[in-house]
Parts: structure tokens; C-alpha cells; sequence
């Protein structure tokens, strides 16, 4: 096994190749003038399983092709297999057609890439693993939440309040309360499918005078957090914190968070950060050797 360090994830594909003591492979790559993208492999990768670890957050696009690109050119070079670790996985919340005249982005996003030569993909919580189980080759998620968590319980933040933003997020504190192990909740939340704007409804949750960790997959504008924030400052808790795994924070989503009283942002290495304070290093490498 060889891994090829796709130019969004060089620090993380450098930790995970250290980890299983594998040989890395650096990627000389370029932008040329008309934005076209340009990728070569400075190693061998005849006969190998080859692991390209390449994330796709914003901007997607150029970081998808890229991944497209390095597919072929490692199969082009001798792969025997090409297993794409992706972190995070753009256009997966396009999982279904909500309006009409949508494209089914995701679906499109996995055949482009089998075509390009991936024989096998691995993400980081995608936002419906079910969508997994239609892409034309084997293909996983892993969850990063017990590693945020055990990361709260070095902070000496055992038996915190761990809150989902949403129902449809309470699968992931179910999963942090298992460390933390200080009971967990969830926010009513509804977004407009039109405009995007969100509205979260107080539900009675008893964490007066408590600490209480949001958790989420993704943070984006932030403007879910800044709801949940305010309803937990109405609620008095003491100190409120968040974690993420996908920490994508666009615009000034970051600030805007700290405003609302929140402690502290913590995130993973899915997406470069200030706030990625956690590394999915670990948990990959265990996957690739399983």
C-alpha cells in the first residue's frame, strides 16, 4: 500500500502514511492560466495499492478533479487497485431530488469517478450514508464524533450535555454521549428549501447551569449554531461549546459563532482549519488495515 497525498490533504495523507508505516507519494500539481488543474505522481506506484487521500471541500470543484486526475493517473501508472479516502465529500447533502428539475449530484460526482479509475472510496460521516449503498463501487463512511468526544474528555469536559442541532443530527450525540456520558438532546429545527433561511424552535431541555457540547457534521455559515447558541443562553446554560467534523466555515461563520457565546469551535483535519484541532489520522489508518 502506497499514499498518494493529494494537494488538499498533504499534513493529513503525511500522518496516515507515518501511521502505518507506508511509503508517501507527493503530488507535483499546478493551476494553469485558463484554471485548469495539472497533477503528476513524483513516485512509483506499479502494482501497489494506491491510497489517495484527498479531500473536497470549497472550493469542490478543482479538489474533485483533481482526485478525478490523480485516479488516472495512478491506474495509468501500474495500480493494481485505487482507493480514494476522501474526508469530506462534496455534493453528498444532493443526495435526493428535492425539486423538480434537480440533478442528483452526488450519483454524478461517483461515476465520474468511477470512470476516472476509483475501484473503492472512504468518507468521513457523509450526511446520508444510504446513498453510499447506489455508487458503482464499494464504498464507507467512518464517524470522527467519538474522536471529538474523547477529544472534549482530555479538556476535562466528561459528563457535558451533548445537543444535536436537529433530529436528524441525533444519531451523532447518541454517539458522543457514549464518551462523554452526560445526557444528550436535540433541537427542532426546519430550513426552507427555497431560501435556505432556518427556524429552531425552544424545546424544554434541562441544562441550566450546565455545560453542553453542539454537535454537527458540517458547519457552513453557521447560522444553525448561532440559533442553537441562543436558545441555550436562554435556557442559562453555563458554558457552550461546539464540534464539527466537517468545519468548512465559510465567510465569517467562525466569528459569528464566538459572538454568540460560544467557548470554542472544535473541528477535524477533514478541512484544513483554524479551529481543526482533532485529526481523522487515526481513525483512517485503522480503516485502511481492517
Amino acid at each position: 500500500m502506497k499514499i498518494i497525498l493529494g494537494p488538499a490533504s498533504t499534513q493529513l495523507g503525511q500522518k496516515i502514511a507515518e501511521l502505518l508505516n507506508a511509503e508517501a507519494v507527493p503530488v507535483a500539481f499546478k493551476t494553469f492560466p485558463d484554471g485548469e488543474s495539472y497533477v503528476r505522481l513524483e513516485g512509483e506506484v506499479q502494482d501497489e495499492e494506491a491510497v489517495i487521500v484527498q479531500t473536497t471541500s470549497p472550493p469542490q470543484d478543482p479538489k474533485l478533479i483533481q482526485l478525478a486526475l490523480l485516479a488516472d493517473a495512478a491506474k495509468r501508472n501500474g495500480a493494481k487497485k485505487v482507493w480514494a479516502v476522501v474526508p469530506y465529500l462534496a455534493y453528498a447533502r444532493q443526495d435526493k431530488v428535492f425539486l423538480q428539475g434537480e440533478a442528483l449530484s452526488i450519483e454524478t460526482i461517483a461515476n465520474m469517478l468511477e470512470v476516472a479509475g476509483v475501484d473503492r472510496l472512504t468518507t468521513v460521516n457523509v450526511h446520508q450514508e444510504k446513498i453510499l449503498a447506489r455508487f458503482p463501487f464499494p464504498a464507507n463512511t467512518v464517524s470522527a464524533i467519538p474522536l471529538l468526544a474523547e477529544h472534549f474528555m482530555r479538556k476535562g469536559l466528561e459528563k457535558s450535555f451533548v445537543l444535536a442541532p436537529d433530529k436528524g443530527a441525533l444519531h451523532l450525540v447518541e454517539q458522543a454521549e457514549k464518551v462523554l456520558r452526560g445526557g444528550c438532546g436535540y433541537l427542532d429545527k426546519q430550513r426552507d428549501r427555497y431560501t435556505g433561511q432556518i427556524h429552531m424552535e425552544k424545546k424544554t431541555l434541562d441544562v441550566k447551569d450546565k455545560t453542553v457540547i453542539v454537535f454537527d457534521d458540517i458547519i457552513s455559515t453557521g447560522s444553525t449554531i448561532v440559533a442553537a447558541a441562543k436558545i441555550l443562553r436562554e435556557l442559562e446554560a453555563v458554558k457552550i461549546y461546539v464540534a464539527c467534523v466537517h468545519p468548512l466555515l465559510i465567510g465569517d461563520a467562525e466569528k459569528r459563532i464566538i459572538d454568540a457565546g460560544v467557548e470554542e469551535i472544535v473541528g477535524t483535519d477533514s478541512v484544513s482549519s483554524r479551529v481543526s484541532k482533532a485529526s481523522l489520522a487515526p481513525l483512517i489508518a485503522k480503516e485502511l488495515v481492517k
